[in-house]
């Protein structure tokens, strides 16, 4: 289930902690600027520390039941997107 919010610190303060995740940040338009992987714990941590670096309107979240399933599918998104502010798996 995928999970969106306004891409703010009160927003995703909101976001679920308890499983790895990806996720996306996204422009206004929905271009996908960013996605990343956090492990279980530390998905609002991670959103956040991206947080004023890339200007995203919304972040959006995938819950995996392992970081593993989420890695593999960050790389498909990566490769597919091409995302502005990633630099690996293009």
């Amino acid at each position: 289930m995928v999970k969106k919010r306004k891409y703010n610190k009160s927003a995703i303060g909101n976001l679920p902690n308890d499983k790895p995740a990806l996720y996306r940040i996204k422009t206004k338009g929905g271009k996908l600027n960013y996605a990343g992987v956090a492990k279980k714990g530390r998905v609002t941590d991670r959103i956040l520390e991206h947080l004023g670096e890339i200007p995203g309107a919304t972040v959006s979240i995938e819950q995996f039941s392992s970081i593993k399933d989420a890695r593999e599918k960050e790389k498909n998104v990566i490769k597919r997107s091409q995302p502005k502010y990633n630099k690996q798996n293009k």
